[in-house]
């Protein structure tokens, strides 16, 4: 996993070549967009639905279940991303968009869900296969750009942004490891409380997914403010097992950096400890990424740690094999 991490940068150079080539139509009278996909498959919709939500003139609705909202009809975008292309859910979900007659697009490395865009002449692109999805991220998400600025719900400008990533993360690779590592050994059979300031949900989302996967660990997240309104209450009992490390863009909005200046006292006080993480970079694009990156080194040092497989998911392969029971 770490030889995977390490080749993130070459991963999104790649991308964009196959972005470039991609040849992705127009779309009419489109009133809605869906992007459906789980797990390491389903994150890149999450982080593009920020990346653009400050420009996209229509709302970004991200589906991680077996069927679509009511709304989905023929003035629907559905973007369906799986990278195996035979996610069970998708699927079902890329079926019922069939029926209703969305504009679909599909991202994927082969499967079912190719089968159907090249079936029904989709719009589809393909990637390369045959690693976890998880260590995909670079492929899905250019993609998911790609789709979007094709289809004019985006600025082209991602794309130079994307550039300027790939420069910011091979110029910062060894200082990110040094510090992934020192956090990761502060993280150790620890349950970690992961805070995002509200906007780069999707990132914090995507680090809890990797202690989960590639550590092997259970952690929660959560954002702000919405989290002044509920989980701050329960902050009130020292728990040595808890360590919170929250994540920070020069996006962040000011009155919500107040908030966590008022709440960072609190987390010290009952917890083992607080972790800032601040990204580095210019664009949303660029930040997302560094902390993208960053998360995904400091849950492989910590499988290290703990002397585990960081690419194993027996347990999701035992899930999917008694699903096909049923």
């Amino acid at each position: 996993m770490k030889a995977l991490v390490q080749n993130f940068t070459n991963q999104l150079k790649e991308a964009k070549v196959i972005a470039d080539k991609a040849i992705i139509s127009s779309s009419k009278n489109i009133q809605n967009i869906v992007i459906t996909g789980l797990g390491g498959s389903g994150i890149g919709g999450t982080i593009i639905s920020e990346l653009v939500s400050d420009s996209c003139t229509v709302p970004i609705i991200i589906n991680k279940d077996y069927f679509l909202p009511a709304f989905v009809n023929e003035n629907t975008l559905l973007i369906v991303s799986s990278y195996s292309g035979n996610t069970e859910e998708t699927l079902s979900a890329m079926q019922q968009a069939i029926s209703k007659k969305a504009q679909i697009a599909c991202i994927t490395s082969g499967g079912k869900v190719l089968e159907l865009a090249k079936q029904h002449q989709f719009d589809f692109i393909e990637i390369p296969g045959g690693n976890p999805p998880r260590s995909c991220i670079g492929y899905s998400l250019v993609q998911l750009i790609k789709v979007l600025v094709a289809k004019d719900f985006a600025d082209k400008k991602l794309f130079s942004d994307l550039d300027k990533a790939i420069t910011l993360l091979d110029k910062e690779n060894a200082s990110i490891k040094i510090e992934s590592q020192k956090i990761a050994e502060k993280l150790l059979n620890k349950i970690t409380v992961i805070y995002s300031l509200g906007t780069c949900e999707g990132a914090v989302v995507r680090f809890r997914q990797q202690i989960n996967e590639n550590s092997k660990m259970l952690c929660w997240h959560h954002v702000f403010p919405e989290m002044n309104h509920n989980e701050l209450v329960g902050w009130t009992e020292k728990n040595e097992n808890l360590v919170v490390v929250t994540f920070h863009t020069s996006f962040d909005y000011a009155r919500t950096k107040k908030r966590y200046d008022v709440c960072k006292p609190i987390f010290e006080k009952y917890s083992s400890g607080v972790i800032d993480i601040t990204a580095k970079g210019e664009s949303k694009l660029e930040q997302f990424l560094y902390l993208i990156n960053i998360g995904d080194w400091i849950s492989c040092d910590i499988a290290d740690l703990r002397g585990i497989d960081a690419v194993e998911v027996n347990v999701i392969n035992h899930l999917k094999s008694e699903l096909a029971k049923f």
